[in-house]
């Protein structure tokens, strides 16, 4: 058996743990006797309010320390693996992944499949389920890892074998019984794809679903993500505008009878098929609080919703300046409109708003998370920008100024001649990030205004 060498990367300062005088490079052993597998055992044991840690020193010399402390207070440790232990890496070959679809060339973390439990606690991550063996479920239900989010597709064993290319895809669905018996709240996904799991398959999915009510606490509907790199790969027929409003219509059907019942809509439609069918997306009260936001449900509702609410406190001025907004598709109704109202509140803000169009990975691809700094450039190159760009801070990598093409902010700034700020993602950033308050702007590029002055 693997031997797993947790060692410590950070202590935060003031916490139980500097005061014991652990430091980086110390290994956790144990704590109560108990070997420390990966980050679900040392977040269980953890929470207890008396406990004893062993740790080793890098010269092997090992501290054993009792600790009394508050149930919720962590150690203030900080791990070189987030997971204390190898991310589980994706053993399906699905005929809908992204990652498949991905050209060739790009940083090699963008190509590693992820198929593990403990991110689907820890960071909402959907997992199939085929990766999990019967120790891991048993710990969930153990240690009370909720919310689960999981990727169903179809709950048609024979079909999700197909979709998932793996013999063990359909078996892999009782796990939900032992999750719902266990008591463990859940999310569901379902990707749906044109003439494998729509129609008939979609409405048995979404009957067999509605059985693991109460601890199933919500499922998404998203329409597959086609880029054109799919040469090889299963054949797929994007939806049109007609399939968009019959599977709103079979969702908004379903979310009617369940919310009879059980006093919640479920079941939800992402928001590409109402920018697909050329609908408003629903109001705030059919997304029973947002469950799936980072799945593209209710985005752009909550979006529109918050930028209402800030809009309603501004009283305007007679501020002038031209500025320019850049964003996807499926965000761009939703942002030229704010964009409109903001002009109408303060007339001397001229505001440009630009939809990017995915030549990167394909025109259908929506949203404005894969979005590169090479499309940004090219298609606003010869564009009135202001004094100043705006874009989401998902075109970025989290915590870094880099786009998925590896093009930096800098790059794409001094390009385009403009300063760039990241707006955040709520309405109310995208007032102030108009309105130039409380923005962060490119760290190397304060200058590029009066360079490209210079340059005229």
């Amino acid at each position: 058996m693997k031997k797993h060498e947790h060692i410590v990367k950070k202590v935060q300062s003031g916490s139980i743990a500097e005061e014991l005088g652990i430091e980086p490079g110390d290994q956790l052993l144990e704590i109560d006797g108990n070997v420390i597998e990966d980050i679900f055992d040392y977040q269980f044991y953890v929470e207890a309010e008396e406990l004893v840690v062993l740790v080793e020193k890098p010269d092997g010399e090992q501290w054993e320390m009792e600790i009394e402390k508050e149930a919720d207070e962590g150690l203030g440790i900080e791990f070189e693996e987030g997971l204390m232990d190898e991310y589980h890496s994706c053993h399906n070959k699905c005929i809908f992944c992204f990652i498949d679809q991905m050209p060739p060339g790009m940083r090699e973390t963008l190509y590693f499949k992820d198929d593990d439990s403990r991110l689907s606690f820890l960071q909402g991550n959907y997992i199939t389920l085929t990766n999990m063996s019967d120790k891991d479920v048993e710990r969930i239900v153990r240690y009370r890892l909720e919310p689960i989010n999981i990727s169903f597709q179809t709950t048609n064993p024979e079909l999700r074998c197909k979709m998932l290319h793996n013999r063990f895809a359909g078996e892999a669905l009782k796990k939900v019984d032992i999750l719902y018996q266990g008591g463990i709240e859940m999310n569901g996904q379902i990707v749906l794809c044109k003439g494998v799991n729509d129609g008939e398959e979609l409405e048995r999915s979404i009957r067999d679903l509605t059985g693991y009510l109460p601890m199933l606490k919500s499922v998404s509907v998203v329409p597959v993500g086609l880029t054109k790199y799919r040469e090889g790969l299963y054949p797929m027929t994007p939806f049109t505008k007609e399939d968009a409003r019959e599977v709103i219509r079979v969702i908004h059907k379903w979310q009617e009878k369940v919310y009879k019942e059980y006093g919640t809509h479920f079941i939800h439609a992402g928001d590409e098929w109402y920018l697909l069918a050329e609908m408003e997306v629903p109001q705030e009260e059919s997304y029973d609080g947002y469950l799936q936001l980072e799945n593209g449900v209710g985005m752009l509702r909550l979006l529109f919703n918050e930028f209402e609410e800030a809009f309603g406190k501004l009283t305007g001025d007679d501020r002038v300046e031209e500025l320019s907004v850049a964003t996807a598709k499926l965000a761009y109704p939703y942002i030229d409109r704010m964009a409109r109202r903001m002009q109408e509140k303060y007339p001397g803000l001229k505001i440009h708003t630009y939809c990017i169009r995915n030549d990167f990975f394909g025109e259908r691809i929506t949203v404005s998370g894969l979005i590169t700094g090479q499309d940004l450039m090219a298609q606003l190159k010869d564009q009135e920008l202001g004094e100043r760009l705006l874009i989401p801070c998902n075109m970025l990598k989290m915590d870094e100024d880099i786009f998925l093409d590896d093009f930096t902010l800098d790059e794409v700034a001094d390009t385009l001649q403009v300063p760039i700020d990241i707006v955040k993602s709520s309405g109310q950033d995208f007032v102030n990030a108009i309105l130039g308050i409380d923005t962060r702007r490119n760290r190397d590029n304060q200058n590029v205004k009066d360079r490209r002055i210079e340059s005229v």
